[in-house]
């Protein structure tokens, strides 16, 4: 591998471990509620501490310089010189969609834009000018008798090397803090003693780049100790023998002299003696190897790297960074059942070959055993490979907490958020186009659902209302439910809106379910006035229409005065349906069992006819719309009387149509093929898909058929009028 190629995958690297910081940054800050909370302040910091260290070895001094900032506030916050305030966990929150917005141009290798870091490091000033009210007494753990020391403890932080991913991190603790300078002097450089450990290369460190970035502060003399240099002969050019000293003629604060040691300083042993005018010294503050460090203490806790969500194993290859779609984290423990599954079918193989060599009619039994072992480990391979796409929605569901928090703050709402199932598992492609729909339905549910604190005080509810998302497992689909304890659905007030309107006809007797869905037409909004949250009836129609083209169903429950609750139904995967297969003449074609409500066998007592031309179906209440699928796809059916097939009630984007059929086949898995990759998009075909026997069926996209067949209708409609 060239060295290009490696310094390309260790700053991907940077680049995820720095997005996966962030969110651990921002989990932290949503979760902080004050200073006591000592454990929380350090993971936030320890993320940015190493953000702020990896920027600047990789020359990002523009994230570098930012993200110290922000780090000298929560060093604040963590000593105990300041408390934790709203003003500053909420410009901290800023900070963290700053620095991420930096990396992203970073990653893209394009050039990262100031502007809103400039604008937020005035902010960052004026809460960093601000005294603010230190921490309680009790702040300070692991102070006997839960008393401050009179001096801050020494402090663990991470150093993680972005080379050595899976390398143990380990603490280090950072010279003390001098209260002042002698008097008879002023600060002018730093004389520092680094002796790396004898391992530095093989972390693909490099003494020059740091040698490079001190000289950035100042002049620097160098000068380097060979002594411990073996002769040639005996030379391992993987280790290093050397150890330096350096001169900085730099009036530099002691943490921006560190910082350039933060990648090593885990491992080596570095001595900083700051040089005063009149010549005169402080005694050296040592860090000591890493090897007399414990690895934990009462005063210091655990210290580890920030590690991924617990759903995506360390231990997993690297993936691309948040936001790409072109790869995957798969645990360890999915790779290695897929490698053991490809071996049986090996194995199977291997059984299944010795019969075209030699094949002996009394080898029939062997040979259905060995087919029925090839069809096990067939089954077992498919659902190996689709775990692999498999992601818990907790991916999608950790933007939510954020969100409310802002959107709470802006609307003057008190809101408590609650997540439960994010360890439920869907598709990857389903999890990256569930996320807007999601996100337009818990701002619709913040703005319209909930109200406001005296409102909520005058029902007799508390004050703080409550917004649920929930994922579980039901009947082979996953269902994610977002409810609120808000004032519910105003039913009286969507049907006077949809009448005004001309969604409905006046005299319409709808049931609740018809009403409800009201508010996913097209415009349909029933604000009375419109904010950039919500109230422009652009989104419900959206998230709906995005729901059904995953293959999935979306329901509305409302209480009047207790709240309401949203029900997605959606496929676990995209790459295999749940679906019927259906035949039309000598066409056979497959509709997913989501979409299907029943099928019935029609009496001509039951059909009519509208304006001469559309034929109608009644089932129970309603008149249904009958779509034939022959006329539609232009094929020779067994019989064109109605009476004679059978009706298929089906049911999207909130409409119910009957679709006849000749026949009803099996029900089974299939997998889909795409037929805009092989041939064309068709209207009212979602894909194909290949039979056992070879034969090809036809996957309909339900959504489409009924668009287009009430496009059909209303052109016909239109010529005859």
């Amino acid at each position: 591998m060239s060295i290009d190629m490696e310094m390309e995958e260790i700053l991907n690297l940077f680049f995820e471990e720095s997005f996966e910081g962030l969110n651990a940054m921002e989990s932290g800050l949503l979760t902080l509620e004050d200073a006591t909370d000592k454990e929380c302040i350090n993971t936030i910091f320890r993320a940015a501490h190493s953000i702020k260290g990896g920027a600047g070895t990789f020359g990002f001094m523009e994230i570098s310089g930012f993200t110290h900032s922000v780090e000298t506030l929560l060093d604040e916050m963590r000593n105990g010189a300041r408390g934790v305030t709203p003003d500053a966990v909420q410009v901290l929150l800023q900070s963290v969609d700053v620095i991420r917005e930096m990396i992203q141009s970073a990653q893209a290798k394009q050039p990262i834009v100031m502007t809103g870091a400039n604008a937020l490091s005035g902010e960052l000033a004026r809460v960093l000018a601000q005294k603010g009210t230190p921490a309680p007494a009790s702040a300070s753990a692991g102070a006997p008798g839960g008393h401050a020391p009179s001096a801050p403890a020494p402090t663990a932080v991470v150093a993680a090397p972005p080379v050595a991913a899976a390398a143990p991190a380990i603490s280090t603790p950072q010279p003390a803090k001098r209260e002042s300078s002698p008097t008879n002097g002023v600060l002018e450089g730093w004389r520092i003693d680094f002796v790396p450990d004898p391992s530095l290369f093989k972390t693909c460190n490099d003494p020059m780049r740091i040698f490079d970035e001190l000289a950035n502060l100042g002049p620097l003399e160098v000068s380097a100790q060979v002594d411990k240099v073996p002769s040639l002969g005996d030379l391992d050019p993987t280790q290093c023998f050397m150890s330096w000293t350096l001169t900085l003629r730099a009036a530099a604060e002691h943490a921006r002299v560190a910082e350039v040691f933060d990648w090593v300083d885990a491992s080596s042993k570095i001595t900083y003696e700051p040089i005063y005018g009149s010549g005169a010294a402080i005694v050296a503050a040592a860090v000591k190897p890493a090897a007399d460090v414990p690895q934990a203490t009462a005063q210091r806790g655990t210290v580890q790297r920030v590690a991924p969500p617990a759903e995506a194993p360390a231990s997993a290859p690297a993936a691309k960074a948040s936001g790409e779609s072109g790869s995957l984290r798969v645990a360890t423990e999915k790779v290695d059942a897929l490698i053991n599954l490809v071996g049986e079918l090996v194995i199977t193989q291997s059984m299944l070959g010795r019969f075209a060599e030699k094949y002996e009619p009394e080898d029939v039994e062997s040979l259905r055993r060995s087919l029925a072992q090839l069809t096990r480990n067939t089954r077992e391979l498919q659902e190996s490979v689709m775990q692999i796409r498999m992601l818990p929605i907790g991916f999608s569901f950790n933007r939510f907490p954020r969100l409310v928090h802002d959107l709470s703050r802006k609307l003057g709402k008190k809101v408590e958020l609650k997540l439960t199932g994010e360890n439920t598992e869907l598709d990857k492609t389903v999890l990256e186009k569930i996320g807007d729909p999601l996100v337009h339905l818990v701002r619709n549910a913040l703005d319209h659902g909930l109200e406001a604190p005296a409102q909520r005080l005058a029902a007799g509810k508390s004050d703080t209302g409550t917004l649920e998302l929930n994922a579980f497992h039901e009947g082979g689909s996953i269902i994610i439910e977002v409810k609120d304890d808000g004032a519910g659905l105003n039913k009286e007030r969507i049907l006077a809106k949809a009448r005004e309107r001309g969604l409905v006809d006046q005299d319409a007797n709808l049931s609740d379910d018809a009403i409800y869905n009201l508010i996913f037409v097209a415009g349909f909004s029933t604000a009375e006035t419109i904010s950039d949250v919500s109230g422009r009836g652009v989104g419900m129609d959206v998230v709906r229409r995005n729901i059904n083209d995953l293959g999935g169903h979306v329901q509305i429950f409302s209480t009047a005065g207790k709240g309401s609750t949203i029900r997605i139904r959606l496929p676990l995967t995209l790459a295999i349906l749940e679906g019927q297969v259906l035949r039309v003449g000598k066409e056979i074609y497959v509709a997913s069992l989501v979409s299907i409500i029943e099928t019935v066998q029609s009496t001509r007592e039951n059909l009519s006819c509208v304006a001469g031309r559309t034929e109608l179906f009644r089932h129970r209440t309603d008149y249904l719309p009958i779509i034939r699928l022959h006329d539609l796809f232009g094929i020779e059916p067994d019989s064109r009387d109605i009476a004679d097939g059978l009706l298929v009630v089906l049911e999207a984007e909130g409409r119910r149509v009957a679709m006849l059929v000749d026949e009803l086949l099996a029900q089974q898995q299939v997998v889909i093929k795409s037929l805009e990759t092989n041939f064309k998009q068709v209207p009212g075909l979602a894909g194909a898909t290949i039979h056992g026997d070879g034969t090809v069926a036809l996957i309909l996209d339900v959504p489409g058929l009924i668009r287009t067949f009430l496009e059909r209708q209303s052109m016909q409609m239109g010529r005859a009028a």
